[in-house]
């Protein structure tokens, strides 16, 4: 049996005698906290952290000193992983006998396919493993396959290239393996892929991508109408990231059932992790190029610890079969992005080198190169980590921005802020922000650098609530965000970098040429600024809240006195005169 450690469940800690002993004499306090009889279930290591504060060195002495002792929790399975069958047909069987239908109309950074024909017999889902090598005179790309039922094997491509392509196919089942063929691929205006690049991110042909997203982490688990409704709202919203969970979520407001599930039930009742619900996932994808269609990424979570059927403890072996089948399957969507998990701290069935592993099934099953990431609830991740194409990060500081720009600095890579709390009137302390204060940590973060996540917890007795199921917005930032959405894409580069600035005003924008300066909720009369050295420039005062903005009369250099209206969230935007 395993020893305790920091993602133990605190109710094994508590049911181990010794460790719960060691508890009560170093923390007492915790014992005491009402949180214990709510979250007893979440591991450990970070419900100390939340009882005690992060900076207490007692946490990392107390989950050091219970680690001598067993735990006592339930384990995920420990099954062997199912591998390909080398004769799972035999050899009177004609190699590349079945039948193959090439792409057809392919274009450059639109999804194509190679659709195959042949055996079905036994669990093609396990049994079969398929790819292709698909080749442009020097360029190569090597892409998995899977099964999509009836004898039907599917190999999906976005090339990147127009040109005419080449393929061979790759399988343990004879009549697939040594197929070839060729396929033209058209020229396109399609965006492409969005990438992680430096501290940003951008498409293929070098346009900034500025990330603005949502959270409906649920909406794909309701009923059509919902669906629809969510998308209509959608249509008409500022965002162009959403992020989305393929398992549902159990957790308050989400006690529905959805009709399909990644799996299906085996015949015992339990799920049957050697096979895959293709209901689901031509749903899935339909949904994803419903997306595709408003210009929105889908950043899908892969894991999450808000279960109750079983799928954030299925074991190694059905997580790796369950995160191959959908990167190869989805991966040749241009907008996908990847969530391994959504606050993966809170994940007891997990250790960090699970996360390593199923991080590099995501890049190995992936071509493409998709935007990778992992969120965290109170223990931010290490970014480091090379397959972390990109910071996915949670926390609730009003002024998030001087952390954005130590993360920036620490991991010299992309930071999101995928969740800081949400707009709304729930009673959990996540979920009652008010309009302003969302907009304003949106302009915060935005001049540190980094980019935001909104979310909408407006309570309703039906319990659709945008942040899980969408529907209809009913909050007042949305149309603030496509507001500083359009101050963001009038930059000369259609982006903003931190500069620097003021003591109590952070600045970005470009340098010389672009420079926002937000006050917050501070509320000045005016203020003298020193226009940056060599640049002559046009003076607006932005009024971020009502979305107004009123230009100074004339062209100025030097230190000039701007006039502002003594109300918060005012910001000053200097535009050099030539652009």
């Amino acid at each position: 049996m395993p020893t305790i450690d920091r993602q133990t469940p605190m109710s094994a800690v508590l049911a181990q005698p010794d460790a719960a002993a060691i508890l009560e004499a170093r923390a007492p306090e915790v014992l005491d906290s009402p949180m214990i009889s709510n979250l007893v279930e979440f591991p450990a290591g970070p419900l100390l952290r939340l009882i005690l504060g992060s900076d207490d060195p007692r946490v990392d002495e107390i989950v050091s000193a219970i680690g001598a002792f067993e735990d006592l929790s339930v384990q995920p399975p420990d099954d062997a992983a199912i591998l390909p069958d080398p004769n799972y047909e035999a050899e009177s069987v004609d190699r590349s006998s079945a039948t193959v239908e090439p792409p057809t109309a392919a274009r450059v950074h639109e999804r194509c396919e190679i659709a195959l024909h042949g055996p079905s017999h036994g669990n093609p889902f396990v049994d079969v493993d398929v790819s292709a090598r698909f080749q442009l005179h020097d360029v190569v790309a090597r892409v998995g396959g899977f099964y999509d039922g009836e004898g039907t094997y599917r190999v999906r491509f976005l090339p990147p290239e127009p040109g005419a392509w080449e393929f061979v196919i790759e399988s343990n089942a004879r009549s697939l393996d040594g197929i070839a063929g060729s396929f033209d691929v058209a020229a396109s205006d399609a965006p492409g892929p969005v990438r992680a690049d430096g501290l940003g991110f951008t498409r293929p042909n070098g346009t900034p991508f500025i990330p603005i997203g949502t959270t409906a982490y649920a909406w794909t688990h309701q009923d059509e109408s919902l669906q629809e409704e969510t998308l209509r709202s959608l249509a008409s919203a500022p965002f162009n990231k959403l992020r989305m969970c393929l398992f549902p979520k159990s957790f308050m407001y989400n006690s529905n059932e959805p009709n399909h599930f990644v799996f299906p039930t085996g015949d015992d009742g339990g799920w049957d992790t050697t096979r895959f619900d293709l209901d689901y996932f031509a749903h899935l994808e339909t949904r994803i190029e419903d997306l595709a269609s408003r210009g929105i990424e889908a950043d899908l979570i892969l894991f999450h610890p808000y279960d109750r059927w079983g799928f954030a403890a299925l074991g190694a072996a059905a997580d790796d079969r369950y995160v191959s089948y959908v990167v190869r399957r989805l991966s040749a969507f241009p907008n996908v992005w990847w969530s391994i998990a959504n606050e993966y701290d809170l994940l007891a069935a997990k250790r960090a080198g699970d996360w390593d592993r199923l991080a590099g099934l995501v890049q190995a099953n992936d071509p493409v190169g998709h935007p990778l990431s992992i969120h965290n609830w109170l223990e931010v991740f290490d970014y480091s980590k090379p397959w972390a194409t990109h910071c996915s990060l949670q926390r609730g500081e009003v002024t998030i921005g001087a952390s954005i720009a130590g993360w920036r600095k620490q991991w010299g890579k992309p930071v999101v802020v995928d969740e800081f709390g949400y707009e709304g009137d729930l009673d959990q302390g996540w979920g009652n922000l008010t309009a302003e204060e969302v907009v304003q940590r949106f302009w915060d973060g935005t001049v540190h650098g980094g980019y935001l996540t909104h979310g909408e917890t407006y309570y309703s007795a039906d319990e659709v609530i945008w942040w899980s199921k969408g529907g209809t917005f009913q909050g007042e930032s949305q149309a603030r965000l496509s507001f500083l959405r359009d101050i963001v894409a009038a930059s000369p580069t259609g982006r903003l970098e931190p500069l620097l600035g003021d003591w109590d005003c952070p600045w970005g924008g470009v340098a010389e040429r672009y420079v926002l300066m937000y006050f917050g909720s501070h509320r000045p009369a005016f203020r003298d600024v020193k226009i940056p050295e060599g640049m002559t420039a046009r003076i607006d005062v932005i009024d971020t809240w009502n979305m107004t903005v009123a230009e100074m009369p004339g062209e100025h250099a030097g230190t000039v006195r701007v006039e502002l209206p003594a109300r918060p969230y005012t910001a000053i935007r200097l535009r050099a005169v030539e652009l």
